[in-house]
């Protein structure tokens, strides 16, 4: 079973490129983040004629979030991170699929810092390892994916002082992400691929991407149940050099034996 998480950045301008990659390699289940799209403006058309089903939540002009499964209808379970009902922005769904409960997060990227949009990112990732702690407790196999807007260590980005004062980068982001960690959830690409040097995301300016000036911000959490069938990760980065493409790449598990 294949899990992949790409952040589309305008799932409609980027339909094609989408499209391409789902035709190339096939996943099973795909998080998708930052739509761009609102409900009515989802290409479900386009996906279904891929042969996906999907569930999303969308948002105009920002945020969006969707899970599509291959040949199957994902279940929806949740569509909002709980702990704030004032919290109107689209950055939570989950469903399950394959009898795996499957989350597509995009989490506030939090810049500029210090500042009220910092604060927010800290509090909804708050609320993420809240959440994250109750679905562990429930003991089900879990896939907590997406875009984290977290450079959890320093080898997680290109040698750079540009960032320093990025939110992505701050000691208490990267406590946040390490929180979930001491929960118990199982870093996929760091497990198997502990020793390399891994990118999901270039960012447009300065050339970054012919420099391969690159951060690790998409990232798989795994619970012990799921963690335990993990097989192979990576990263498709070739997909970020094509044409009209995101800033970010395809990011991908598989998972040998599932399901049972």
């Amino acid at each position: 079973m294949k899990i992949a998480t790409f952040n589309i950045n305008g799932i409609n301008k980027r339909l094609d490129n989408l499209l391409e990659w789902l035709g190339e390699t096939e996943p099973d289940v795909v998080c998708l983040q930052e739509l761009k799209a609102t409900d009515a403006q989802f290409p479900r058309s386009a996906v279904e004629g891929a042969g996906y089903g999907a569930v999303w939540r969308g948002q105009s002009a920002w945020n969006g979030v969707a899970i599509l499964a291959r040949g199957a209808e994902p279940v929806l379970t949740r569509q909002e991170l709980p702990g704030d009902p004032s919290d109107t922005q689209a950055r939570y769904i989950e469903a399950a699929v394959n009898g795996i409960l499957i989350a597509s997060l995009y989490a506030p990227n939090g810049n500029p810092q210090p500042g009220p949009k910092f604060t927010y990112k800290l509090a909804w990732m708050k609320r993420l390892e809240a959440h994250a702690g109750e679905l562990l407790s429930a003991g089900v196999p879990i896939v907590l994916a997406g875009d984290y807007n977290v450079v959890p260590e320093p080898r997680d980005i290109y040698p750079t002082r540009s960032y320093d004062d990025n939110a992505l980068v701050q000691p208490q982001s990267r406590v946040a992400f390490a929180g979930l960690l001491a929960q118990g959830w199982v870093d996929a690409i760091r497990e198997i691929l502990p020793g390399e040097t891994v990118y999901t995301f270039w960012d447009y300016r300065r050339n970054r991407w012919q420099r391969n000036a690159g951060l690790r911000l998409d990232h798989f959490l795994l619970s012990p149940k799921v963690a335990r069938f993990l097989a192979d990760a990576g990263v498709d980065s070739n997909t970020r050099g094509r044409p009209n493409a995101s800033d970010h790449a395809p990011t991908w598990i598989e998972l040998n034996g599932w399901p049972e």
